[in-house]
């Protein structure tokens, strides 16, 4: 299967370059990957679905609108990927990431996490239902170069 195309879904936390890391190490491996993500920017994030359809009274509402818009995306990109990797940082909640990361499992598409060691008791159950565990973007390009070509990287 080294010859196709793989699709990886990146997930999860927004505010560093760790996507950039994984994306840049494939493509210096040659490696035939698309990524794909959610929607990185916060504002845009929080505020499509008001923008798009209609502002809300109520933050709740506001919120559900466009964690549903949102949902359009997420949903549809992950049933495309072939891999899910899904990174938790330590500084904020990621309710979203710890959604997209079960959405995967339920589907049976493997699951990379990526965490800091520090976040090891906090992840134990959705770090069973991974397939690997990472601890840095290198590890997951190495992981996808394995994982694509069948050779172990040296």
């Amino acid at each position: 299967m080294n010859d196709a195309s793989w699709t990886v879904y990146l997930s999860g936390e927004i505010h560093t370059d760790w996507r950039e890391q994984i994306i840049d190490g494939a493509k210096a491996k040659k490696l035939p990957v698309a990524f794909l993500s959610p929607v990185t920017v916060h504002e845009d994030s929080d505020d499509c679905g008001a923008v798009i359809l209609g502002e809300e009274d109520k933050a709740l509402w506001r919120d559900h609108k466009g964690a549903k818009v949102n949902a359009i995306r997420t949903r549809t990109l992950i049933q495309r990927a072939d891999i899910v990797v899904v990174r938790f940082g330590e500084k904020y909640r990621q309710w979203n990431a710890a959604f997209d990361a079960g959405f995967a499992a339920a589907m049976g598409t493997p699951l990379i996490t990526l965490r800091d060691d520090a976040l090891t008791h906090a992840m134990k159950e959705i770090d069973g239902a991974a397939l690997a565990t990472a601890t840095g973007p290198a590890q997951v390009v190495k992981l996808l170069e394995y994982v694509i070509t069948g050779r172990l990287p040296r």
